[in-house]
């Protein structure tokens, strides 16, 4: 972990502590949508606006949030915006009406994100940006993979698969999301010295059923690429659903985000490559970030969480 976060992961620690002593355990609500411990003497709130929960990634960052929460005394109310940003905005809104301490926000759209964390900006309620940036407001702090390094990363680790030469399809993410905007960034920077070239690119919005469909679409148009990259794994399983038999063997496919279905594909070779992410580190930290700032303490504006390029070499070490 870098010294950002142990610094955060400390102070926290000591917090956490403290809050212990009083705090008792509070089991998931019925729609499973709460969860934590309540708040002891420190009566600390945390809303936990996420982007979606129909994706393993974000339910492993929700898992890593509950985890901390509940060591740290806190009560911890997650909601999902089903990857839709107006009914993020009003999910923010309604944790300014309910007065949490914090808001940590997982953005459906970056962009969108600054005029939906405005109202607890207003109200003086924290803000803490997880996986993804919040464009347009300031934030206490942002807790994220570093998706620059890890687009690049993609890109030399598939431009060695596919011997440094062919063509290359992306698959992008959600438009106007950080981590997409990241990613891609990172591995067009990364392909110059590859030796591949990418020919098409088209979002696919982090959705496997996406990812099939445009994987097909384009793969139709550009029946001579060699390789894939999707800017999350479940658009790169859509991707080796679309080529069948010819995943892994006559074309090459990298994901992003390290889940347990990439690193099973990886391992069975329909997939050469994943990067992987921390999610449930993303949660926890994020989680520890927001009981600091809550506590009147000081954050960094930026805390970076590592990521690690995966492949057929080093799989079985990220395998649960």
């Amino acid at each position: 972990m870098p010294r950002i976060t142990r610094t955060v992961t400390t102070a926290v620690a000591v917090s956490a502590l403290a809050l212990s002593m009083s705090a008792c355990n509070r089991g998931p609500s019925d729609s499973g949508a709460q969860s934590g411990a309540t708040g002891g003497a420190s009566g600390t709130t945390i809303t936990l606006a996420v982007s979606t929960l129909n994706n393993p990634f974000f339910v492993d960052l929700r898992d890593g949030a509950q985890e901390a929460a509940k060591e740290a005394g806190a009560t911890l109310d997650v909601v999902d915006a089903q990857n839709d940003a107006a009914t993020q905005a009003n999910q923010v809104a309604d944790a300014v009406t309910k007065q949490s301490s914090v808001v940590i926000i997982n953005p459906v759209d970056s962009d969108a994100a600054g005029s939906a964390v405005k109202p607890a900006v207003d109200a003086k309620i924290p803000v803490v940006a997880v996986d993804r940036a919040v464009n347009g407001a300031e934030v206490a702090s942002l807790v994220s993979s570093d998706n620059v390094e890890g687009g690049t990363l993609a890109a030399e680790a598939l431009g060695k698969a596919m011997g440094g030469k062919g063509d290359v399809i992306m698959l992008q993410g959600v438009p106007g999301t950080s981590a997409s905007r990241d990613r891609g960034k990172g591995f067009t920077n990364g392909v110059q010295g590859a030796g591949v070239k990418v020919v098409a690119q088209q979002p696919a919005n982090f959705d496997r059923t996406q990812g099939l469909n445009v994987a097909t679409n384009l793969l139709q148009a550009h029946s001579g690429v060699t390789g894939i990259f999707a800017e999350n794994d479940e658009m790169a399983l859509g991707a080796v659903q679309a080529l069948g038999s010819k995943a892994g063997k006559d074309v090459k496919v990298f994901g992003f985000d390290g889940t347990d279905d990439a690193l099973k594909a990886v391992q069975a070779g329909t997939m050469v490559g994943t990067i992987a992410q921390q999610p449930k580190e993303l949660g926890k930290v994020a989680v520890q970030t927001a009981v600091e700032v809550a506590g009147g303490g000081t954050v960094e504006k930026d805390i970076p969480v590592p990521v690690k390029s995966v492949t057929k070499d080093n799989v079985a070490e990220y395998l649960k």
